[in-house]
């Protein structure tokens, strides 16, 4: 963990300005308000860091105790402006994702046909980075069917969703806001059309911001054009 908060932090030398660190909210001349929980070998209580792109500072030692409560994998996202270092993974669990395309087109999308995306999901045991390591959690709903037409921005989006699934983004466990069931897989703050008719439930089409909303979601994951050429 000290390796990660290290890679994308520069410690500043001197007196830090006279603001406080959003993690703890110490100033960030007085040391970490993590300093009796969160112990290093490596990082002082007082010292303090600025992350290398969006040059936002805080307490390095608030940072690794951010870091080590999350997924630790390798990546850590701003606090202040949610840019993320590395690349971010989730928790989803073990499953397929399928995807197909047939001619009939989605409301709103009449010049082309749709892509259609099925997400295969079974129940199990939480591994450890799930919220109950070692109990059940449900997967209801499953196989869920989702589409997107099937034109030049559709397509990217498809992209970016392939790559947000490998990296474990697209469903986490937790608790599912419409049943209010705990220990079951739910969708990760990356929102899928899951109707193809009528969008009354705001789940269908039309809906003219569905693409942009959808690559912003995703990008606020770490999921961008830029993922596609490696």
């Amino acid at each position: 963990p000290e390796a990660v908060v290290k890679k994308y932090l520069e410690e500043l030398k001197g007196t830090p300005a006279d603001e406080d660190c959003i993690i703890c909210m110490e100033k960030l001349s007085s040391p970490s308000g993590y300093s009796d929980t969160c112990e290093s070998s490596t990082i002082r209580p007082e010292a303090v860091g600025r992350l290398t792109n969006c040059q936002h500072s805080f307490h390095m030692l608030c940072l690794l105790a951010m870091y080590s409560n999350g997924n630790k994998d390798g990546s850590l996202q701003c606090p202040s402006c949610k840019t993320i270092y590395g690349e971010k993974t989730g928790t989803q669990p073990k499953g397929k994702m399928e995807v197909s395309t047939f001619p009939q087109s989605l409301p709103g999308h009449k010049d082309c046909g749709t892509i259609q995306i099925v997400y295969h999901i079974s129940r199990g045991i939480q591994g450890p980075e799930h919220p109950n390591p070692g109990m059940p959690y449900t997967a209801r709903g499953f196989p869920r069917y989702c589409y997107l037409p099937d034109n030049e921005k559709g397509r990217k989006v498809l992209e970016l969703l392939k790559v947000a699934w490998k990296r474990r983004l697209i469903f986490t466990v937790g608790t599912s806001s419409t049943t209010g069931e705990s220990n079951t897989v739910v969708w990760n703050e990356i929102h899928h059309k899951t109707e193809m008719d009528s969008n009354l439930s705001g789940h269908g089409y039309p809906d003219p911001n569905y693409l942009d909303n959808v690559l912003a979601e995703l990008a606020a994951q770490g999921v961008t054009e830029d993922c596609l050429g490696q």
